[in-house]
């Protein structure tokens, strides 16, 4: 499957090492607490369950279930040639424990989820890779899956109770919007197209340069999150002399949403007036610059401390993709499903000349597309981009006198209730939507019957499947139903989802674009697209960061 001398290798530390050597007598070892006896997966100084800080390692019987699976044809690693079968295992010890691994010696179409695996070890230099392959003993029938520890139907019970009474996001407004070109390697430098998107929000809200004194953004200057993304807060205060008050920028946020909500804050503690919020990508030209050796692969090379990347599991589809076949194992749904996803977001772009992608498409174009990790094919998958979109916050009574309606936030969610890691939570949606869907609604009378538009993150499908049954617009689990024929996501459907084209056919703008494209519906500025007196708007974003969402109105 590999050549063993080019699989990437771990980072080694005092916490891991024990894991990743201790296949060298054959034996499969995970933490373990001394104070409660639970294991801990990945290693940690502290028990997650008990607070106990006495953790050593446990030898375990390296029996483990398949609980999911994806075939790689898209993705390759120097020494890892696709294909080859990402897989999660969880241990027949503590089904709690999920490792991230490679199903080998094996046949990939005869995998089945339930069935029983073993782990044999592949030696490079001083790590040992704990693989699985298909037992011996599969007993009489497939196990069943393992629970997460919240089940998605009963999220909405462990949100937090309002601190306040009083809610920031009645102090606040969205009065501002703007967008680069969006399009496939425009060979244009990633700050010239964030000073024009920038400049467009600015005009856009009637305000000066001069009337900025905030910047928030994601996730900060050049390759970070691995899209090109080329310039951050200080590079634009730099370029346009702004002087802010209060800036935010950094990774550890839900995407450009978060620094969204960070800007609505600060406008609302009396830190800044009009915050001017962007996001930009680089993607195509990065890409293609790579090709030409004229800027270098982000990474440098090096150990990883990823779980996932020793073994191929290097893209947020191969975690998506296990997540959809449980919901597709559980639940019913089908690849078509999430087709009619795709086909809305093509039907909607065709409407918008500034989508990327506006060919007709249909279902048997979706599901004869090539297929990158099963059961995703091409068209399950956002389009790569170059371009820029921004938007400013204001205060509320600030907002009033500017050249557009200002748009209004009805409520946020950000709440964590799943694991962050990402083969560790939750199994049948995409991790990190479930808990911040529920943890709105607590900051609102309004309910999905309510709601006209929903721009919803769609790096892929699955995401955007994923949202729609978080966000109550069909009970978890009944996606089939609520999708099978794209009636009820249509624009004049029972909510409008996507109406730009989504990331899908519009463009991967990391969820900015959906923020624009919400307060564009809003303001009736959406042309041949325009969903007819729409006056709400959900729009999310993330994509297996925690992730996070807001409810827009029109009117106060």
């Amino acid at each position: 499957m590999a050549d063993k001398t080019k699989r990437p290798l771990p980072l080694l530390t005092s916490e891991t090492e024990f894991f990743w050597t201790s296949g060298s007598d054959g034996v499969l070892r995970i933490q373990e607490c001394q104070s409660c006896s639970s294991l801990i997966h990945p290693p940690q100084p502290v028990c997650r369950y008990c607070r106990g800080r006495e953790l050593a390692p446990r030898d375990v019987s390296g029996y483990a279930t398949l609980i999911g699976f994806t075939l790689n044809e898209r993705f390759s690693l120097p020494g890892m040639p696709a294909p080859y079968v990402v897989a999660q295992v969880a241990l027949e010890e503590d089904s709690r424990i999920r490792l991230t691994t490679n199903a080998v010696e094996c046949d990939p179409a005869e995998l089945e989820l339930g069935m029983r695996m073993e782990v044999v070890f592949e030696n490079q230099e001083d790590v040992w890779y704990p693989l699985f392959r298909p037992a011996a003993d599969q007993g009489e029938q497939p196990a069943a899956a393992p629970h997460d520890e919240i089940e998605p139907q009963d999220i909405g019970l462990h949100v937090r109770s309002r601190a306040t009474s009083e809610k920031f996001e009645d102090k606040v407004a969205l009065t501002g919007i703007g967008m680069s070109e969006i399009g496939r390697r425009l060979m244009v430098s990633p700050m010239s197209l964030t000073i024009t998107a920038c400049e467009r929000a600015i005009a856009d809200a009637g305000l000066t340069i001069d009337d900025i004194d905030g910047i928030s953004s994601y996730p900060g200057p050049g390759n970070v999150g691995g899209f090109g993304e080329g310039t951050g807060v200080m590079g634009v205060e730099a370029a346009l002399g702004i002087r802010p008050s209060w800036y935010n920028g950094g990774m550890e946020t839900f995407g450009p949403g978060g620094s969204v909500i960070a800007a609505m804050m600060a406008v609302a503690s009396g830190m800044a007036t009009h915050v001017l919020c962007f996001r930009t990508l680089w993607e195509s030209t990065h890409n293609e610059l790579m090709k030409q050796g004229k800027v270098s692969p982000p990474g440098g090379g090096g150990r990883t401390n990823s779980w996932m990347m020793p073994f191929g599991g290097i893209s947020a589809a191969h975690t998506l993709a296990q997540n959809a076949q449980r919901h597709f194992h559980r639940y019913g749904t089908t690849r078509e499903t999430l087709g009619w996803i795709a086909l809305n977001q093509r039907k909607n772009a065709a409407l918008n000349p500034t989508a990327i992608y506006r060919d007709p498409m249909t279902m048997d174009d979706y599901l004869s597309a090539r297929t990158i990790t099963t059961p995703f094919g091409l068209f399950d998958c956002d389009v790569p981009c170059d371009g820029s979109v921004a938007v400013i916050v204001s205060a509320k009574d600030a907002a009033k006198d500017l050249a557009k309606p200002p748009i209004y936030v009805e409520a946020v969610g950000t709440q964590i209730m799943e694991r962050i890691e990402w083969d560790q939570s939750t199994l049948t949606h995409e991790p990190q939507v479930l808990g911040p869907a529920a943890h709105m609604w607590t900051r609102t009378s309004l309910r999905p019957s309510d709601i006209d538009v929903a721009e919803l993150y769609d790096g892929f499908t699955f995401n955007c499947l994923s949202w729609i049954e978080a966000l109550g617009f069909c009970e978890i689990g009944e996606a089939k139903d609520f999708l099978d024929g794209g009636k009820n996501i249509s624009i004049g459907g029972e909510v409008a989802l996507n109406t730009h084209g989504g990331q899908l056919s519009h463009g991967r703008t990391h969820g900015m674009g959906l923020v624009h494209e919400a307060i564009t519906q809003l303001r009736g500025e959406g042309g041949e697209r325009q969903v007819p007196g729409a006056a709400t708007a959900v729009v999310s974003s993330g994509g297996l960061t925690p992730g996070g969402v807001m409810l827009l109105r029109s009117a106060p």
